[in-house]
């Protein structure tokens, strides 16, 4: 049945649920996970440094208007937490290892240990960006967001946030070329 448009009311405002801090727990703790470790927060620091971050988004969700953009709001909570983080376990004189005692395993599946290997390269290529361009490659390339909330999260303007991914890529490429040269990369 149609309705008459007359009777329908345009002006009223979409009005979305509120957030509130389990919701945004539940939808986006993983995203916030793999930020901070993508960040340098260390294995034995997550934890703590993720339940900082959801301590400030309680404090501050009441003011966070821009629904559609949490992911980049999200970003920039856990870029100041994790630079937190950093300079305390600077200022710290006891250095915590992140290296795990090896423990004897059952012999590994071939593809397990290529797998791992591969990881620790591309870790360590990660690592060689420049700040800025490692951000906009892992929110790009890793965690998927739209170069528009890219450049929202890491405050850039838009064409300098696809620049640093361009760079990225290319300085990733390269790197890993020369590894694999070396016999560092599979």
């Amino acid at each position: 049945m149609l309705v008459a448009p007359q009777t329908l009311d345009f002006t009223r405002e979409r009005t979305d649920p509120p957030l509130d801090v389990a919701t945004v727990f539940k939808l986006h703790h993983g995203f916030v996970w793999r930020v901070l470790a993508h960040m340098g927060v260390s294995p034995a620091e997550q934890e703590d440094a993720m339940q900082e971050v959801f301590m400030v988004v309680h404090r501050r969700l009441a003011d966070y208007r821009e629904q559609d953009k949490i992911r980049a709001w999200l970003y920039a909570i856990c870029s100041r937490v994790s630079r937190d983080y950093r300079r305390r376990v600077a200022r710290r004189r006891e250095q915590l290892s992140d290296d795990i005692p090896e423990t004897p395993q059952a012999a590994s599946q071939a593809a397990d240990v290529a797998t791992r290997q591969a990881l620790v390269v591309a870790k360590r290529l990660l690592q060689t960006l420049p700040e800025k361009q490692r951000a906009v490659f892992l929110l790009f390339e890793v965690e998927q967001m739209p170069m528009t909330e890219v450049a929202l999260a890491v405050s850039c303007p838009l064409p300098t946030a696809y620049a640093r991914l361009r760079k990225a890529r290319a300085r990733l490429i390269s790197q890993a070329n020369r590894a694999r040269h070396r016999g560092e990369a599979p």
